[in-house]
């Protein structure tokens, strides 16, 4: 107002149409998100898949509470407090006043039902086998704002593995649903299936009310192009962009993120169950050839499924290094042993998954090629890439290794290790049951033997069984239009809340 006051008074040519458009700007709080890949689904219990939460997590689902991504701290939203009573019991005082976008009041019993939804054989929900999948947990209603949860065995983080659970209506059926009903501040209003999705603010929101009015998500796969709208105005965000368009300091943020980049192994089916093999891959990746070219110079090599700043990460283990006459070595010594290495691999990766997944992927190929294997590339949209990835693989699968992203922004192990490595995980390739004792005996303990505990896991899963080919702790970059108060953080690959952005 101020500036435009003062521009009249100076020049006395700012015409009221002049004006009216500055006001119509500063009064626009609707804004575009631009995606790199499309939802197949917006069921709240798949949203710890990362283009799924992204959009829904906290929008239009909440938890019963969240973690805080600039302090790492559990913090309550549809929970109010929490009490550990004891023999793997733990109470939760729920918050009055909260009402779902139909109108129903939230109470004890949709609650129960969220959990059960969840764990229910019926859903192949996500959440069930990545945070609840090595444990028996019911929840029982004490009263219409109470309710306590009983794990088996017991779960010192509990809190922390519920922050996962997504709260949906008693009233919702078992089955996957495409209108999703949450307490969040934004109802879905809009899904043009590979297009775009709209979510739009409710009026009777029970938290404070943000200021973004209406979110449009758009889906552009090109990096280019999706940095471009922002810049021309055509978007306000950019999630997901490659570090050569950075380019602009008031618009481009670059920020450590909490996905790590790996190749999962399918160890079930051979040559892939020789360890020889598994040493060969790791050994023919020249991981310091890739950071400033295909994957940001900020990258980490990994030897870990979870970033460093997680609980009982292991300072101790070295990346594999790049050694592909070793390499060639352990193919032809397994092969003269009568280990088929001859037979194809097929490697699937994710179209879109982050900048330049698919020459990353070619490149990969390249190297095992180089020393000896047999590899051949197939690359996926997201809704065909998530069957081979997750269980239950199919039967007559030949050897495969898949290509994907983990995020752990929460900074346990137990959200990564119980669903990627047990026997019973959900994208487990590998079954060792000394392995699955180990996971078990750490995810039960609790302050520094749990921080004990956890390491010499890491180093079996990395020196030892050789469960995968790790690459890379990633670095994000994201473009915000300069009209908005939005800074990306370690979660923003895996959600994007509304409430945190504000308008300039």
């Amino acid at each position: 107002m101020k500036k435009i006051t003062t521009s009249l008074l100076v020049t006395g040519t700012v015409s009221i149409a002049t004006m009216m458009a500055g006001y119509a700007h500063a009064a626009n709080t609707d804004i575009k998100i631009v995606l790199n890949e499309e939802l197949e689904l917006v069921e709240p219990c798949m949203a710890s898949q990362s283009n799924i939460g992204r959009v829904i997590l906290q929008n239009v689902s909440e938890t019963l509470a969240t973690v805080n991504p600039g302090y790492g701290t559990l913090e309550p939203r549809l929970a109010t407090s929490w009490e550990d009573l004891g023999d793997g019991k733990w109470r939760f005082n729920l918050r009055k006043g909260v009402t779902f976008s139909d109108g129903t009041s939230f109470t004890a019993a949709d609650v129960k039902h969220s959990l059960e939804r969840t764990l229910s054989d019926k859903l192949s929900c996500e959440l069930k086998a990545r945070y609840f999948g090595n444990m028996e947990l019911t929840a029982n209603i004490v009263d219409d704002y109470t309710v306590d949860f009983t794990a088996k065995p017991a779960q010192p983080i509990l809190p922390l593995l519920l922050s996962a659970l997504t709260i949906v209506p008693e009233e919702t059926p078992i089955e996957f649903t495409r209108k999703p009903i949450g307490t969040g501040a934004y109802v879905l209003s809009e899904w043009n299936v590979g297009q775009s999705i709209v979510l739009k603010r409710r009026d009777d929101y029970w938290g404070k009310m943000p200021e973004v009015t209406k979110a449009t998500y758009l889906f552009r796969s090109d990096d280019a192009v999706r940095a471009a709208m922002v810049e021309t105005g055509e978007a306000d965000i950019v999630p997901q962009m490659s570090e050569e368009l950075v380019n602009n300091a008031e618009t481009d943020f670059a920020y450590l993120n909490s996905e790590t980049t790996y190749l999962r192994i399918d160890q079930f089916v051979e040559p892939l169950g020789d360890v020889r093999i598994r040493k060969a891959l790791n050994l023919a990746v020249d991981r310091e050839a890739f950071l400033g070219t295909l994957v940001p110079e900020g990258a980490v090599i990994a030897t870990h499924m979870v970033p460093p700043s997680t609980l009982g990460w292991n300072r101790d283990l070295k990346p594999w290094p790049f050694d592909p006459e070793e390499a060639k070595r352990l193919v032809k010594e397994a092969k003269a042993d009568g280990v088929n290495v001859d037979r194809q691999i097929t490697l699937i990766g994710r179209t879109n998954n982050f900048p330049h997944a698919t020459e990353i992927n070619e490149a990969l190929t390249q190297m095992f090629n180089d020393v000896g294997l047999n590899v051949k590339l197939e690359m996926h949209e997201v809704a065909e890439w998530i069957g081979f990835y997750s269980k239950p693989f199919a039967e007559d699968r030949g050897p495969r290794m898949v290509m994907a992203q983990h995020d752990n922004s929460r900074g346990d192990p137990v959200f990564s290790m119980v669903w990627k490595y047990t026997c019973d995980g959900g994208q487990s390739g590998i079954c060792d049951k000394d392995l699955d004792v180990m996971i078990a005996k750490a995810a039960a303990a609790s302050g520094a033997e749990r921080v004990k505990l956890w390491k010499p896991i890491f180093a079996k899963v990395h020196n030892d069984l050789v469960a995968d080919v790790f690459l890379f702790h990633m670095v994000g970059f994201s473009r915000v239009s300069k009209r908005l108060n939005y800074e990306p953080n370690i979660s923003t690959n895996s959600e994007l809340p509304l409430e945190q952005i504000s308008f300039k």
